[in-house]
């Protein structure tokens, strides 16, 4: 079976972590401290904040932008439920605008149309590893005095006309699980160029403390240990190669499913460096098969697959309930019906890249 994710742990990383289990530093320390400086030069902003996971970094980051009870964030309905929830946690409102559906981004027109008095942030979600359309998402945050948060999720290492995504809005998430371009095991990180931003996010990592024992504001332990920065540094230093190849095989993808009725291979766009955390494809009904259909017969031939995702966020249960219509955002109701993931990681070979297209063509109309 060619898997749809698969972990790259090294020597290097094992080694990294025996070197912290016999320090006995265990917690957060200087290790996690130089993987914050490390991930922050590389993205080019000025401050990271690592934390326990990547849910806990959009929550950070909206909590030290003192998004409060009441206001709404603008974010896009096809992502993982963790974007939205994050806007839960702070008492807002989530407001949905649809999504551009050949990147799969948010739009930022609708994005301009879901402006109101009560918005405070716009919450942009890079999926895939596909930067969403930034520049005229700034536009609309200056005009209208608002913040910009990047969940960077799925884009380590994306940028949008030459900039890394995290640099560009106020504040920036990223998640470091297992399955994401570079893991920690699990993992976050916080990052912003804004010294009061990065001042409040760290006392809300740490229970609130200014110093030993002084609690200033209500904080949280949410801190990243010294183990799992360990293997985020190792992984850092893979990261860019590991892109490389996933752009390798994604192109090899794309050039392989050319011309495949009913098939329709990712968009990139001209300002966007891809770094394919995923290669999504549409399966349309002129293919002779539903999406689910071909994702069974792929699995009958040893290629794995997923669907990222199979639901809109605002068709949730959860969202139903609270009030949100399955009508809004059409375009993203649409486009969940009709992808696909296949493998794209670095331990996808060549040959599995061959192999993955022969298996789509031959079930082909």
């Amino acid at each position: 079976m060619i898997p749809i994710a698969k972990p790259l742990i090294g020597e290097e990383e094992i080694r990294a972590v025996e070197e912290v289990m016999r320090s006995g530093m265990l917690a957060h320390g200087r290790v996690v401290e130089d993987f914050e400086q490390a991930f922050a030069g590389y993205t080019g902003v000025k401050h990271g904040v690592a934390v326990s996971n990547g849910t806990l970094a959009l929550d950070v980051a909206l909590k030290a932008i003192g998004i409060r009870s009441g206001e709404e964030v603008i974010t896009t309905p096809f992502t993982f439920i963790a974007s939205a929830n994050s806007i839960l946690y702070q008492g807002a409102k989530p407001v949905f605008a649809d999504i551009d559906e050949k990147t799969f981004t948010i739009d930022p027109e609708e994005v301009k149309e879901k402006v109101t008095p009560r918005t405070r942030a716009i919450l942009v979600v890079h999926l895939f590893g596909h930067p969403a359309d930034m520049r005229p998402i700034m536009e609309i945050a200056e005009d209208h005095g608002i913040y910009v948060v990047e969940d960077c999720a799925q884009s380590h290492g994306a940028e949008y006309n030459g900039k890394k995504t995290g640099s560009i809005g106020h504040v920036a998430a990223f998640s470091f699980y297992p399955t994401k371009n570079m893991t920690t095991g699990e993992g976050g990180m916080v990052l912003t160029s804004d010294d009061t931003i990065a001042k409040k996010a760290r006392l809300i990592r740490n229970h609130g403390q200014s110093e030993k024992y002084l609690h200033v504001t209500l904080g949280y332990n949410y801190r990243m240990t010294n183990i799992a920065a360990a293997i985020g540094l190792c992984q850092l230093k893979k990261l860019d190669e590991w892109n490389a190849i996933r752009d390798r095989n994604a192109r090899a993808l794309t050039e392989g499913l050319r011309g495949v009725r009913g098939i329709i291979t990712p968009h990139v766009a001209p300002y966007a460096k891809h770094v394919w955390h995923q290669y999504v494809v549409r399966v349309t009904e002129d293919f002779g098969m539903s999406r689910d259909e071909l994702r069974d017969a792929l699995r009958e031939k040893g290629v794995g697959t997923a669907v990222h995702y199979p639901m809109p966020v605002h068709h949730q249960p959860l969202y139903r309930e609270l009030g949100y219509r399955m009508e809004e955002c059409p375009v993203a109701c649409q486009v969940a019906k009709e992808v696909l993931s296949l493998p794209v990681h670095p331990a996808v070979s060549e040959g599995d890249v061959k192999y993955i297209i022969d298996a789509v063509r031959v079930l082909a109309p």
